[in-house]
């Protein structure tokens, strides 16, 4: 079963529960905050503050600070100081903190200055507490030593070495509790730039809490017990049991916060990763970190800003060109030039449109083609062509390129049929021509070396143009080529009926033509 830390859990959008969303409202935020950094900072300290007494009462050797000369300043002078100093103090740093970020209890955007200290919050509770410990530690080993001279040596490392162990799990506990503050800050900020400590840097904390102190303290140990002729073997054993224990416990604690706190940011870019896989590219990552992880962060965002982009690119592309253009295009480097291809070509005009755009308003008739040609898309994409140009109230469409087909004539006859079938029912205000006609023609791009389009050029298309005219004048506003029949497929063959034969404007054969049954 795995275990998790009571602070983190990589589900959450921040990388614990207890942090909330970046979509809570700012003074629920300050609140929580406040909250959070008041206790930990205060719990933090108090736990210091227990540890040292007892290292000094009852762990490291030499004189005994239990006397009665030491009566007052154990039991009233550093009481006071500790209360005034880490109580009164953590809230004060907490007060100031809060007040640093006010551009977000108030809701605006901060600006570059107001960034800049919000990312150096953390620092600031270092700092502060830095200063008060620095000041126990002058405090109280002046004091010991008016009373007895041989109680500075101890006083002083073990208070000292104690405010730096609370002073890294304040930097550590603070990063933590105002991730939502850094993520916002980050959020319009560069993060090079932005970026305050390094892995490195949070590493060497948790190792030097963890295990440099304890390691330290073992040391100067070692150094009492050589200086004070008295020490004995049970005292040393005591005191090493004791550091020992310190040492266990911090070090599991401190690693696997920094463990938590480096593994977070990393599954939080593999869930997004995992989202963009199966096709969310809407997925964003929350860069709360202010190491090179959030740099991780911030560049997967960076990259599905991108992948969005050429998503939204290639959507507009093949809405202009044709979706099997735009995947053709993308699969090998389009060139100019074209090659000979075996294809059907659909060919559709909307009839009386001089007048409909003479009798309606611009609005009207935009409407009205729009409605045309939803049915005339859809239907030649059923049926596996593409729209290969429009123009104005008119549409060549095109089947058996770039895309292969078993059956282009029999598409392209399909089509022409259910179109006339939806245009009568959905789109009645209107009437359409249709040519479809079959052959080789050239199939490439046409054009300029900076600026060209796939298109077909070839006889197949003429005849399609003319057989279009042709349809206008009977009475199925649908007319094919006696060649697309013969080529489609014997069931949709079965649908038509050859005709009689003519000679098409523009054109020195004649051709048979086609009209459907039904």
């Amino acid at each position: 079963m795995r275990v998790r830390l009571p602070f983190y859990d990589s589900e959450a959008p921040l990388g614990s529960a207890i942090l909330g969303s970046p979509s809570d409202s700012p003074r629920r935020q300050r609140i929580r905050i406040q909250a959070l950094l008041t206790v930990l900072l205060a719990t933090v300290n108090a736990i210091g503050v227990a540890v040292v007494v007892l290292l000094i009462t009852f762990v490291i050797p030499g004189p005994s600070v239990l006397t009665a000369e030491m009566a007052f300043v154990n039991f009233v002078v550093l009481p006071i100081y500790v209360v005034f100093a880490f109580v009164l103090g953590a809230t004060w740093l907490t007060n100031v903190s809060i007040r640093t970020l006010r551009w977000r209890t108030e809701g605006r955007e901060p600006n570059q200055v107001e960034r800049a200290a919000a990312l150096k919050v953390p620092w600031r509770l270092t700092m502060g507490q830095a200063i008060f410990w620095f000041g126990a530690t002058v405090f109280y080993t002046t004091a010991a030593g008016v009373v007895d001279k041989h109680l500075m040596p101890k006083s002083a490392f073990t208070i000292g070495l104690g405010g730096i162990a609370v002073c890294a799990i304040t930097h550590m506990f603070s990063e933590f509790a105002l991730r939502p503050i850094t993520a916002e800050a980050l959020d319009f900020d560069d993060r090079r730039r932005s970026r305050k400590m390094n892995l490195a840097g949070r590493s060497f904390m948790a190792w030097l809490v963890g295990s440099g102190l304890p390691i330290t303290w073992l040391i100067l140990l070692a150094f009492f017990a050589f200086v004070q002729p008295g020490t004995t073997a049970n005292q040393l054993a005591v005191a090493v049991l004791a550091l020992s224990a310190i040492a266990l416990v911090t070090g599991v604690v401190l690693n696997g916060l920094d463990a938590r706190a480096t593994i977070d940011p990393i599954r939080s870019v593999t869930r997004a990763m995992a989202q963009v896989e199966r096709g969310d590219l809407d997925s964003r990552v929350i860069v709360y970190d202010g190491t090179e992880l959030g740099e991780l962060q911030h560049g997967f965002n960076r990259m599905a800003d991108g992948l969005r982009e050429r998503d939204k690119i290639r959507d507009l592309f093949g809405r202009h060109v044709g979706q099997e253009v735009a995947e053709a295009a993308l699969r090998r480097n389009p060139e100019l030039g074209g090659e000979e291809r075996t294809v059907a070509v659909f060919f559709i005009d909307l009839i009386g449109s001089t007048g409909i755009a003479a009798s309606r308003p611009p609005h009207e008739v935009v409407e009205l083609l729009n409605r045309f040609f939803d049915v005339v898309v859809a239907e030649v994409d059923s049926h596996d062509g593409f729209v290969n140009k429009f123009e104005g109230d008119a549409a060549l469409a095109i089947f058996g390129a770039p895309t292969n087909s078993d059956d282009p004539a029999g598409q392209a006859l399909g089509a022409g049929r259910a179109i006339r079938r939806r245009l009568a029912t959905e789109v009645p205000d209107c009437e359409a021509a249709i040519g479809v006609a079959f052959g080789v023609a050239v199939a490439g791009n046409i054009g300029a070396r900076d600026r060209f389009e796939y298109t077909v050029i070839g006889d197949p298309i003429n005849e399609a143009a003319r057989l279009c005219e042709l349809a206008k004048t009977v009475p199925s506003r649908l007319a094919a080529s006696e060649r697309a029949v013969a080529a489609a497929d014997s069931e949709e063959a079965a649908h038509w009926e050859l005709g009689d034969e003519v000679t098409l404007r523009g054109r020195a054969e004649s051709t048979r033509v086609a009209s459907p049954k039904d």
